[in-house]
């Protein structure tokens, strides 16, 4: 059996990659869903043979995936919630008469204990969940309602819910990032919410320390230190000590602090990678050089990862799913481009090689870790 499964979300489909505990032979299988935007694409923490993904296309809407073989085969689910029994409408029931309309399932963030239950991000933002697989879903309602609510707006992508963390030490705790409303957190199983964003700030608000309003790229966490949460922000990179109550710019040294992804080695808490974009307007590597950047001591300090990596006349970009890590003893780290590279480094950051050139557009990548 391969070691390590790399699942890739495409403008134009989904992929497969595998390969054993060197990730030096790739085995490249698909496209599955040629043709279709592929959002989100991810794997059980339990069951290594659960994979959802979240399908979507302008004229024919939202529809979900799931294979219980790996990625192997795949069949629809949910699709009864469509409206009018109609797949593919863009419509969940949300435990009202009538159903709610969202454009897409931007990421889908399945149980740490539990491979029938997953959660899914919409936009406009939304939390869903589902118990049995994807069969039914439904939305954890509190959040949406929150008083803060009529208050959100959308970042420049959409209103999306793209940010899922379940906690491992506290089944209640939830902790979800909007563009553009921020970071919030459930501590009762999304029942409740609280914005957690305080010492960010905004420039582009009327308050640049609003409550809400912020618009939050990505957050990681390691599983070890639950409360220690980094963040890609719009601008700044971000860490808090106190599950988000409290945030802190740990940017440091970074050519530019804006970027959309941000991730932990699976055995470091403290060593954390970004991946900078020149900005908000040019969403390409600053200097035309793609570089990751590292930071062994969770911030501040930061250092460029370059080997193997294109550095000049490289203008891709790197989306807010498209970087993941793996938990083998020696942490490999991936990351996708919109130029349809997917990138591994066997080494923690040290080197870098192409898994594949030629994919479409990357939107996610995640990878599973195989027995």
């Amino acid at each position: 059996m391969s070691n390590v499964r790399v699942l890739v979300g495409t403008r134009k489909g989904a992929f497969v990659l595998t390969a054993d505990a060197s990730r030096r032979d790739w085995k490249v299988n698909g496209p599955f869903f040629g043709g279709w935007e592929i959002y989100h694409v991810k794997g059980s923490p339990v069951d290594p043979s659960r994979i959802y993904a979240s399908q979507s296309t302008g004229w024919f809407g939202q529809i979900m995936q799931r294979s219980d073989d790996g990625g192997a085969t795949w069949e629809p689910v949910g699709n009864e919630f469509a409206y009018d029994g109609v797949p593919g409408t863009h419509q969940w029931y949300d435990g009202t008469p009538h159903p709610w309309e969202f454009a897409r399932v931007w990421h889908l963030e399945p149980s740490l204990d539990d491979p029938d239950t997953v959660y899914a991000g919409v936009e406009d933002a939304a939390l869903f969940r589902s118990i049995d697989a994807g069969a039914t879903w439904s939305e954890l309602s509190g959040l949406r309602g929150h008083t803060t609510g009529p208050f959100w707006q959308p970042g420049a992508g959409g209103m999306c819910l793209h940010t899922i963390i379940l906690s491992p030490a506290d089944s209640q705790r939830i902790v979800v990032a909007i563009s553009a409303a921020g970071a919030f957190r459930t501590d009762d199983g999304g029942a409740t919410w609280k914005p957690i964003n305080q010492g960010l700030r905004s420039e582009g608000l009327p308050d640049p320390h609003a409550e809400v309003g912020h618009c939050v790229h990505k957050i990681a966490m390691h599983p070890s230190t639950p409360d220690v949460l980094f963040m890609q922000k719009h601008w700044d990179v971000m860490r808090s000590d106190d599950a988000g109550d409290s945030w802190r710019e740990v940017s440091g040294n970074l050519p530019s602090d804006f970027g959309f992804v941000v991730d932990v080695h699976a055995h470091e808490p403290e060593t954390v990678y970004v991946l900078p974009i020149t900005s908000d307007s040019m969403h390409f590597p600053p200097e035309g050089k793609l570089r990751v950047y590292r930071s062994r001591v969770g911030g501040h300090e930061w250092e460029p990862l370059t080997e193997g990596l294109p550095q000049s006349n490289c203008y891709v970009d790197v989306l807010r799913d498209a970087m993941a890590v793996d938990s083998l003893d020696e942490c490999g780290v991936y990351f996708g481009t919109t130029g349809g590279q997917v990138y591994v480094s066997a080494n923690g950051g040290d080197s870098w090689e192409a898994i594949v050139h030629d994919l479409p557009a990357v939107l996610s990548v995640e990878v599973q870790t195989l027995a």
